[in-house]
């Protein structure tokens, strides 16, 4: 029977620093976190020692290295891993939701390797600003006069309603006060943008008199919310936006409308359920948009607020603007995705979400 280990048998990290293989090992990790990784081993073996463990065989320089490397290499193990998405659900928000086309993966590699124009105008030799990188490309897909970026929609929300309804009122509909994922409401979102919630109608019913009802001299805003994760039946009633926005218009004030995912094409043409997109929100005389880069639209986190020039411009000037912006990364990423919606026809071969959920269930 081999002996029992004392403490006396456990090496010093220095000493161990000092063999070839400590010496070979710090090329390869550096002193400093070789050193930490041996403290940390050889406080784990004293532990064992004490309860009379291990053997003097396990305390030998070689057995420790070796626990050493195990450890290092469970360290370099990235915690974001590869996974197989069987659920059913394409656009999985606890599995990354979007998986990005090639063309924006080459566009971030790109970004990330050398000096990039975000904030800098190559024409004039100015200053620049960021959003410009993808504001035509957005303009042109949606219709919008002005479009400016942040980092999720939740953000877009936060930013226009402080924006344009800190300290007022803003009416919405009993029945689109959603929950999404996150446990994010849309209440708890206004009462941190400064804004006050004036409900509106009933669960199931809400008409056009509900809003014009609920407007007073501290109205800031009209809000519809698109109920993206459940939908009521039976016996219901909602306020088309037009209508929403005729009502606002007529009383000076602007209408918005959370899109929530938000999709710049007609899915109905692959045969999946129809939603409207952001172009036909906009041609309803909508004030603003806000919607996901992420969702339907295929591309990186990132939240969009498109509609009013001049609402576009004050809401871009807001200072949580720069703490909700987003970084050269993802531009890069959301306009290579966005210019493959130049040929909507071809999304289903170029774009991944797409390809996705128009292939056969089979």
């Amino acid at each position: 029977m081999k002996d029992v280990a004392s403490v006396t048998d456990i090496p010093s990290v220095d000493r161990l620093l000092n063999t070839d293989a400590g010496q070979h090992l710090q090329q390869e990790v550096g002193r400093t976190r070789l050193k930490n990784a041996l403290r940390d081993v050889l406080g784990t073996l004293r532990g064992q020692v004490l309860q009379e463990k291990l053997t003097a065989d396990q305390l030998a320089a070689s057995a420790i290295f070796q626990r050493v490397r195990r450890q290092l290499c469970a360290q370099d193990e990235s915690r974001l891993k590869a996974v197989f998405n069987l659920t059913g659900t394409v656009l999985h928000t606890n599995l990354g939701r979007t998986v990005l086309p090639e063309e924006a993966v080459t566009a971030v590699a790109q970004a990330m390797r050398q000096p990039v124009n975000l904030e800098y105008d190559l024409a004039t030799g100015d200053r620049g600003e960021r959003d410009d990188l993808v504001h035509d490309l957005l303009c042109e897909l949606t219709g919008a006069p002005a479009v400016t970026v942040v980092n999720n929609n939740a953000a877009a929300v936060l930013l226009m309603l402080n924006t344009l309804a800190s300290g007022r009122e803003v009416v919405v509909s009993r029945g689109e006060l959603v929950e999404i994922g996150g446990s994010f409401r849309i209440p708890e979102v206004m009462q941190r943008a400064g804004a006050q919630l004036v409900e509106v109608g009933t669960t199931n019913r809400t008409h056009t008199a509900d809003y014009e009802n609920a407007i007073t001299d501290q109205t800031g805003l009209l809000l519809k919310v698109h109920c993206s994760n459940y939908a009521i039946t039976g016996f219901t009633e909602s306020t088309a936006m037009a209508d929403v926005a005729r009502i606002a218009h007529a009383h000076g004030l602007p209408a918005a409308m959370d899109m929530g995912s938000g999709t710049l094409v007609d899915l109905s043409r692959w045969g999946l359920p129809h939603e409207d997109t952001v172009r036909d929100v906009l041609q309803t005389g909508v004030d603003l948009a806000t919607f996901s880069a992420d969702k339907l639209l295929g591309g990186p986190q990132a939240g969009i607020i498109a509609g009013s020039a001049d609402l576009v411009r004050q809401i871009a000037k807001n200072p949580l603007k720069r703490a909700l912006r987003v970084d050269k990364l993802r531009l890069a990423a959301l306009e290579a995705v966005l210019r493959l919606y130049r040929a909507p026809e071809l999304l289903p071969q170029r774009l991944t979400t797409y390809r996705l959920l128009t292939r056969e269930p089979a």
